[in-house]
């Protein structure tokens, strides 16, 4: 699958709130998950929000209630609504698409870095 293109990333301060869009070039079927991953220097990637293609979406504890994830399928692009930004939050994100078995099926692309200040 060819990498998708994330934008949206920026500088905020605590407390603003950020969109990020995942382009990407992906045909779904019913078994596909996207998802939006984070991952800083030294640490492992980690999975924050997915979406089906059914529409069911799922958070990891530390952004639950304050991010959202939503899919257009006719633009072909997730995105990842990041509200009360926290200085933890600074990573950079990615986005991809999983099997069934939880493969990702994607090439990662560059990301899209988010900084948070105080």
């Amino acid at each position: 699958q060819v990498p998708p293109v994330e934008s949206g990333g920026g500088l905020a301060q605590a407390g603003d709130s950020l969109r990020l869009s995942c382009a990407t070039s992906w045909r779904p079927y019913s078994s596909h998950v996207f998802g939006w991953c984070r991952q800083g220097p030294g640490k492992e990637r980690e999975l924050v929000a997915t979406i089906v293609v059914g529409g069911s979406t799922n958070y990891a504890d530390s952004v639950k209630g304050r991010f959202t994830i939503s899919r257009d399928s006719a633009k072909k692009t997730v995105y990842l609504q990041m509200n009360s930004l926290k200085r933890e939050t600074t990573d950079v994100y990615c986005c991809n698409v999983q099997d069934g078995d939880k493969n990702y099926l994607a090439y990662w692309g560059q990301g899209t870095q988010v900084t948070v200040s105080a």
